[in-house]
């Protein structure tokens, strides 16, 4: 394709959508930063959000049917982050996650996200026209079990249920029933509840399903960020507090370690209000929208399923991750994209946009 065509064929709305909310992100930072010693990731966040843009350029002007090709290199890519995570990966706040790239962490579970919605639109596509079968589904199963596990292991139970939301989606699109969505709905809930019976999750990721059951349990300990979060937007009315006015996140009412990254959101809310919350939630019902609709204009199939699976993985976040704030939803560790202090989850989700443009760019071709 050439350049001039391409960008006559570039989704302004889906750019636009995704660069708001980066805006948002940073106006958050900054407030955080101006009344924080640690900065607030200010400085951090811009670097990596160039690199994302040039991630997203870069992914834009790849043909995303070449990708289509490359499907086991990739899977076998994120296995070998995922063992070098386990094997010799930093550990902070109780999980081993993170490798260290000189003043940076790159969390590989992230493009974990990405990378399986790639690998999996590939596996799913061959089946175009087909009904989907049982074995079909175990081979799904079979194909990301190995992700999943790895993942869980660090531990990082938000992301495998990322990957998870993402994988039904994508399921839904290829043409599974209700029976078999049902049935492995089911099995996802048998296996939380054992998990949780046979005491297999961390201490700390017990409390937070504790506090989410009863919020008013352990409310000056594992109950705490919540309550804060819940004060911090209720206090904030329909107009806000004002930018650079919040109490509860400048005088870390809300703690230093959460307040840019999983409970964003609640700055948002205590500094700009009802309102600004709603510029974020439209701002991502516009990225949504486009998405799906690039997604149906797709030439091909693989286009599809990857971006019923992006879709998919954004909206399950956004809904986790605001919801924790306000406490309908239990605290995972999800961030909300784009808007999240963290470089691995910024990378990820404009090179997620990026490949929704190549798909729109070449959509008739």
């Amino acid at each position: 394709m050439r350049n001039r065509e391409f960008f006559r064929n570039v989704d302004l709305t889906l750019i636009a959508a995704s660069l708001g909310l980066v805006t948002m992100s940073l106006v958050a930072l900054y407030s955080i930063a101006a009344g924080a010693d640690d900065g607030g990731g200010f400085t951090k966040q811009l670097i990596w959000i160039g690199v994302g843009l040039a991630a997203m350029a870069f992914m834009a002007f790849i043909d995303y049917t070449r990708v289509r090709h490359l499907t086991l290199i990739i899977y076998f890519v994120n296995i070998a982050f995922l063992l070098a995570i386990v094997l010799s990966g930093d550990t902070a706040l109780g999980a081993q996650r993170w490798i260290m790239i000189g003043p940076f962490r790159f969390q590989p579970s992230e493009f974990t996200k990405l990378f399986v919605i790639m690998t999996m639109a590939a596996f799913l596509a061959e089946r175009k026209g087909q009904t989907l079968s049982w074995r079909d589904v175990g081979l799904v199963l079979a194909y990301v079990a190995p992700s999943i596990a790895l993942i869980l292991v660090q531990p990082d139970l938000g992301t495998a249920l990322v990957v998870c939301a993402a994988i039904a989606g994508m399921l839904l699109a290829a043409g599974a029933d209700y029976k078999q969505l049902g049935v492995l709905a089911f099995l996802a809930s048998s296996a939380g509840w054992i998990v949780v019976r046979f005491h297999l999750l961390k201490e700390y990721q017990l409390s937070r399903l504790s506090v989410f059951i009863d919020p008013d349990r352990d409310p000056l300990g594992s109950g705490y960020n919540l309550k804060q979060s819940i004060i911090a937007i209720g206090s904030g009315g329909v107009f806000g507090r004002g930018w650079l006015s919040g109490t509860q996140s400048r005088l870390d009412f809300l703690p230093s370690s959460v307040r840019h990254t999983d409970f964003i959101f609640a700055v948002i809310g205590e500094e700009l209000g009802l309102i600004g919350g709603v510029v974020v939630l439209v701002l991502f019902f516009f990225l949504v929208s486009r998405a799906l609709r690039v997604a149906q204009l797709s030439r091909n199939y693989y286009g599809l399923l990857m971006g019923a699976g992006i879709v998919s993985m954004w909206i399950f976040q956004v809904l986790v991750n605001v919801g924790m704030t306000i406490g309908i939803m239990p605290i995972t560790g999800i961030p909300l994209p784009f808007v999240s202090y963290g470089g691995s989850s910024m990378l990820m989700n404009f090179m997620a946009v990026g490949m929704l443009l190549s798909v729109y760019a070449r959509r008739w071709r």
